[in-house]
């Protein structure tokens, strides 16, 4: 099924016109409801089954009987209700892969809801929930295990970086790069140091994994290429772009940098305002000092970038400088899928994009290809007790983004004063103090060490863990009151006034109701408390809809 431009309403003409339901097209009635867990499921099946048959899309479609009869669908018939899919499906799937679209069809025998599933991308499998899921005819089943090797076979099956480049030769090197690359590799390999002086220069490219048998690899003009030598890369766009941008986000500066890319990493470096921040611990008057960033977690965001980009995309990878943030973006999907297996393994990656680029990186000082460059950027924050890396991942980018300041101080004392917690808890209360949600595990973890108590997803700092800290104010602001106690506090003041206007109202409760909750979620609570005294003949209004006046009964 080829997936030229259409209409949605042409699309599902041509999709009811198939002989039968197929690896990549999916009917389902689901006249009122349809269980998430199972569409999550779908999703990863007909995305790994699209991928396996070359189509750029699958289809999963609602309204439809397996006879291909139009019988009409009432799933989420609010629009927002149905487009707040894309973010439940992505936060349960590889790399945050979500739906290309999700379209609407009002069909003549009902309405009929396709979604729009895309295809694996190369050598990543998509797993939902951490399964992944496949297709055995028509049936859901399982990714069996020859599909699964498969797609991540493809990872390893075409390396660009290892291409030749036949009419390149030493001329197109520079000079300098290439004297700081036999220093690099003397200084990674000590034992090999009075040998490599000896090496010429093609001896020496061929040992340092940067050409193959005397010939130039593209690998060899990414790291050492002159900066005109970059047409032999063509039409990859081998280029770091530094932006500073000021606390409203305008753009104040920036700079670009070309080949060769193994020098651009110290021109970017020194690009970085590495500013001294400063706090005061609990019980001193002393101020602790230090860098905003850890010089090693700035070089080894941007090595990572050089190394994990899809330079088949012809896009540039990105250092983004705000005033406590930098955020580093390089094209490609996340190769190892999930950056918390990556950082609770702290082992290698069995499958690299570009193996031959990431090989000659490690030669060169640049990378640590024996696994734990991505723990230690988690550890550093860590130590500093600031936020840890925050990583967004899409279908076809990488973004990472370090927080140069303590975010939460009560996230920082409990760092500083429990050295016991594990990486695996750190990372779920980071996420606390982020106001992210909680997997079913992490939430589970941390309510059994009693780290954390509130409902999902506004959970918070435990009164225990509080009191050791020192957070007991903060605890209290964080913990409703009973909600007898805010139906009464209310009643209270409407008899000590006589009267109170839904402005009086929210005056009353906004600083009593816990700090996790945001002005619009306070609006609600109290629109609730209000309701609930009113259907129980509690309270009553002599004023209007726009201007209540909120009296007690008699």
């Amino acid at each position: 099924m080829k997936h030229q431009h259409m209409e949605p309403a042409e699309r599902l003409v041509t999709l009811l016109a198939l002989a039968s339901e197929n690896e990549v097209v999916e009917f389902k009635e689901a006249k009122k409801s349809y269980d998430f867990t199972k569409l999550g499921k779908y999703f990863s099946a007909l995305s790994n089954e699209a991928n396996l048959k070359r189509q750029p899309a699958a289809w999963l479609v609602f309204g439809v009987n397996d006879h291909r009869q139009v019988v009409g669908s009432n799933y989420r018939r609010q629009r927002n209700d149905l487009d707040s899919l894309n973010k439940e499906i992505a936060d349960k799937t590889t790399n945050r892969i979500t739906f290309i679209a999700i379209h609407e069809v009002q069909h003549e025998q009902g309405r009929v809801i396709m979604f729009e599933i895309p295809a694996a991308p190369k050598g990543i499998p998509i797993s939902f929930e951490g399964h992944n899921y496949g297709r055995d005819g028509e049936s859901l089943s399982a990714l069996n295990m020859e599909e699964y090797e498969r797609i991540r076979a493809q990872a390893t099956l075409e390396d660009w970086s290892a291409a030749i480049v036949p009419d390149a030769g030493l001329d197109d090197l520079d000079k300098d790069a290439l004297r700081v690359a036999r220093n690099n590799y003397k200084s990674k390999f000590p034992d090999k140091a009075v040998e490599v002086d000896s090496w010429n220069d093609v001896t020496f490219l061929n040992k340092a994994k940067l050409a193959v048998k005397g010939k130039l690899t593209r690998t060899a003009l990414i790291l050492l290429g002159k900066d005109e030598s970059e047409h032999f890369l063509l039409p990859a766009d081998v280029k770091i772009r530094w932006l500073l941008k000021d606390h409203q986000g305008n753009d104040r500066d920036y700079a670009l940098f070309g080949l060769p890319l193994l020098l651009a990493v110290d021109r970017v470096y020194a690009k970085i305002r590495n500013l001294k921040y400063r706090y005061i611990p609990e019980g001193t008057l002393f101020p602790e000092e230090l860098d905003q960033y850890e010089p090693y977690a700035i070089r080894e965001a941007v090595n990572n970038c050089i190394a994990h980009q899809d330079y088949t995309l012809a896009g540039r990878i990105n250092v983004i400088e705000g005033e406590e943030t930098l955020t580093f973006t390089n094209l490609g999907s996340f190769v190892p899928g999930n950056v918390q297996r990556v950082v609770m393994d702290d082992a290698p990656e069995e499958y690299y994009r570009n193996r031959f680029l990431a090989t000659a990186m490690f030669n060169l000082k640049m990378v640590d290809t024996a696994g734990g460059g991505i723990r230690k950027l988690f550890l550093f924050q860590k130590a500093r007790f600031f936020p840890l890396p925050d990583y967004e991942l899409s279908s076809n980018r990488v973004k990472l983004t370090l927080t140069g300041k303590v975010l939460n101080m009560d996230y920082a004392r409990l760092l500083a004063v429990n050295g016991e917690l594990t990486l695996s808890e750190i990372m779920g209360l980071d996420k606390v103090q982020k106001r992210q949600s909680l997997t079913g595990d992490e939430e589970k973890q941390l309510k059994g060490k009693s780290l954390i108590e509130g409902r999902k997803p506004n959970f918070y700092i435990a009164r225990a863990v509080a009191q050791k800290t020192d957070q007991k104010a903060s605890y209290s602001k964080n913990r409703a009151f009973d909600k007898q106690y805010y139906l009464d506090f209310i009643r209270k003041a409407i008899g000590e006034h006589g009267s109170l206007t839904r402005k009086d109202i929210n005056e009353l409760l906004w600083n009593k109701l816990p700090d996790w909750m945001n002005d619009k979620q306070k609006t609600y609570k109290i629109g609730n408390l209000i309701g609930e005294l009113r259907r129980n003949r509690l309270i009553v209004n002599n004023g209007s809809m726009v201007n209540p006046q909120w009296v007690l009964v008699k």
